[in-house]
């Protein structure tokens, strides 16, 4: 059970924060309820980053009901300021968008190939007189009477004379 003050009932032992000042804990602490002495850390980069007296301010400028997620920020921007002192959690930010940069690149080189295999494949077919098999069409000869094969793709297959047989696509 917690008391208002974020204090085990009963128990004297300070928050986090007043306990690395150094100082008593009230019952109406600001801090306590958002920095439990059971996670000195917590505070601790807080402190380092931000300073206890500014940390302070800004908590008691903002409603209770948003108290929480403010220091929640805060904790995060610390440790990453403590990880990283130039860029904080703007490092890790542009380092995981560098990551989706280049898995967006990877997809899309992975889908292109694809879709130049289905050109291939098809480009094979139509010089061989197949048509690619499917569930009613076994791709013989003999199959493909009377029935049109749809492309996948609306695209426009250009053979290159000079190379002779490696197709160029476009969408």
């Amino acid at each position: 059970m917690k008391e208002s003050g974020g204090r085990k009932q009963g128990a004297a032992s300070p928050c986090a924060a007043c306990k690395l000042l150094r100082r008593r804990c009230a019952h109406d602490c600001v801090f306590a309820p958002y920095f439990p002495a059971d996670e000195p850390h917590k505070f601790a980069n807080v402190h380092k980053v931000f300073g206890a007296s500014n940390v302070n301010k800004m908590l008691q400028e903002l409603p209770v009901h948003q108290r929480g997620d403010a220091v929640s920020s805060m904790v995060y921007e610390a440790n990453a300021r403590v990880r990283d002192p130039v860029y904080g959690c703007v490092g890790a930010i542009s380092s995981l968008q560098q990551q989706i940069d280049t898995l967006q690149t990877q997809l899309a080189l992975a889908q292109a190939e694809v879709v130049h295999l289905r050109v291939r494949q098809t480009a094979s077919y139509s010089h061989h007189g197949f048509a690619p098999t499917s569930p009613t069409n076994s791709g013989s000869p003999s199959s493909n009477h009377g029935s049109q094969v749809k492309p996948i793709f609306d695209m426009d297959v250009v053979m290159d004379q000079a190379s002779l047989g490696e197709p160029m696509w476009s969408c």
